[in-house]
């Protein structure tokens, strides 16, 4: 898909002067102060990209710049476009979302409740009601991650290394070990950040006959001509991948994944729909231009308006915002005001975030601090990558909300 040339902010109601500080806040706070290798930054904004930069390194230890076309980890902004393609199958009458997950996953449908136990004696109650297919969605499954290192039942999911980055096996296994392991809760009752959306891409697979990275090529990848995306970084492009670092404080990094002996490198065993896609931002603004014209760009439609606007309505049990409901040790969003779609965290009330932006904003972040946010009251996104573990280590997703926000000069209120 073409992507759109840079226009001056001013035409789209946005202030140069302003976009420009986001620059040097980023250059003087974090990359001078070695606190992130490099950024990149895309504002679009009323169909037009406003607001374009590179900064910085991609692999420090080679001296290799950001380029527009350096290939990111994009970790769990992957779960968006795994959501998006279950909704493709769901708008073709395949499958409901009130649905069973024991109709597709028959071995979970004895799945219990944790009450004690370790693996692989684990004493379990018989949940309030079945596990849905929008439980997997919205994240109210009862499933886990082992990095939340909050119950048994998150250490079993590290002792058998499910949804990991480094996973071994295949989405087979992986349904197979979860069997295995019992729900943190009965499903509906709390929001649990989770290997869920890794299930869907199983689901994906199921329920159209065809691997879901082939599914997600064929209908996402390929029609949007996002081609610099997928599951690993082949030969021919791994010049551009970036590095990959952890945050060591005060303001030191650690190299955590090398680019030219990393894992992305080759296709892996486990195809993870919840983190394991690698992209440029060019890429990424390709699908969220799609998402902010209603499901469509260029001809190409990938869910109705109506199905999107489903998506990126609060789905989380009674209306409530995160707090409400949440167990989470760690989410890739912030709590106040903010409710969970499907696929997507949705801002219900601006003003309890403390942050500005409106109502109906849907958004969400990766592992190694990338973030996302679609706007349609203000025709807005924003896309930011770097690579930096984990994504908790700085407050930067906060400060770029509320300076490109505060860059706005003509809104649509």
């Amino acid at each position: 898909m073409l992507a759109p040339t840079l226009a001056s902010p001013e035409s789209a109601g946005m202030s140069k002067a302003a976009l420009e500080r986001i620059d040097a806040h980023l250059k003087n706070r974090y990359i001078d102060a070695s606190r992130l290798p490099g950024t990149q930054l895309l504002v679009y904004r009323r169909g037009k990209v406003v607001h374009r930069t590179v900064q910085g390194l991609a692999d420090v230890e080679r001296k290799v710049p950001v380029k527009e076309d350096t290939i990111y980890r994009i970790y769990s902004m992957t779960k968006p476009l795994t959501s998006v393609a279950f909704m493709m199958l769901f708008e073709e009458g395949r499958v409901a979302l009130d649905e069973p997950v024991h109709k597709y996953i028959p071995e979970w449908k004895n799945q219990g409740v944790f009450v004690a136990g370790t693996v692989p004696a684990f004493l379990t109650r018989p949940p309030a009601r079945p596990m849905l297919i929008v439980d997997l969605l919205r994240h109210t499954s009862g499933l886990t991650y082992g990095l939340q290192q909050r119950t048994n039942v998150d250490a079993a999911y590290r002792q058998l290394k499910i949804a990991e980055v480094l996973t071994h096996g295949t989405l087979d296994t992986m349904i197979e070990n979860l069997a295995k392991i019992p729900l943190e809760f009965s499903p509906g009752e709390a929001w649990n950040y989770s290997a869920s959306t890794d299930v869907i891409g199983y689901l994906v697979g199921k329920i159209s006959g065809k691997p879901f990275e082939q599914f997600l090529k064929e209908r996402i990848l390929d029609p949007l001509g996002m081609s610099d995306t997928g599951f690993h970084v082949p030969a021919e492009k791994a010049h551009r991948f970036a590095a990959c670092y952890s945050a060591d404080p005060p303001g030191k990094m650690t190299l955590q994944d090398d680019p030219t002996k990393s894992s992305f490198l080759s296709p892996p065993s486990l195809v993870s729909g919840g983190g394991g896609l690698c992209s440029t931002a060019g890429d990424y603004l390709t699908f969220c231009r799609a998402l902010l014209n209603g499901g469509e760009l260029g001809g190409v439609r990938l869910i109705g308006p109506k199905t999107l606007k489903l998506m990126t309505s609060n789905h989380l049990p009674g209306g409530v915002d995160l707090p409400a409901l949440s167990r989470s040790m760690f989410s890739e969003a912030s709590y106040n005001g903010v409710g969970f779609g499907l696929g997507f965290s949705v801002t219900m009330d601006p003003a309890r975030t403390l942050i500005p932006g409106s109502a109906g904003e849907f958004a969400w972040g990766g592992a190694a601090s990338t973030a996302f946010w679609i706007d349609p009251a203000e025709e807005l996104i924003t896309i930011f990558m770097t690579q930096l573990r984990p994504s908790s280590a700085y407050p930067v997703r906060r400060e770029l909300r509320t300076m490109v926000y505060s860059a706005i000069s003509d809104s649509n209120l």
